[in-house]
């Protein structure tokens, strides 16, 4: 039996109140190197201590990057309710609003 390599994306908040969006086949190992700051060059490394917000399981990782690619360009209202798994409350969130003039 073949077993099929899992894959996550996941929503960190940073100290800053921002949020970094990232894929990994190793969650818990990715999140302590986030943590720790192994990368200093990266965008978490100055705004440390994170928080694990959200994470989603993949078996496939052509799905978790058109995920992560998908969510990293959602507003802070659409992450902040899947977050919160608020799933009502996406498609009104991805609605464009224009304003009239």
């Amino acid at each position: 039996m073949h077993v099929h390599p899992i894959f996550y994306d996941y929503i960190l908040k940073c100290s800053d109140n921002s949020f970094y969006i990232g894929m990994t086949n190793h969650l818990d190992k990715r999140i302590n190197e986030h943590e720790l700051g192994k990368y200093p060059g990266s965008y978490t490394f100055n705004r440390r201590p994170i928080e694990l917000m959200f994470y989603e399981t993949f078996t496939d990782p052509e799905s978790a990057y058109y995920f992560e690619q998908k969510i990293k360009k959602w507003s802070r209202a659409k992450k902040l309710a899947l977050i919160e798994e608020n799933y009502h409350k996406l498609p009104e969130l991805s609605k464009k609003k224009f304003r009239m003039k």
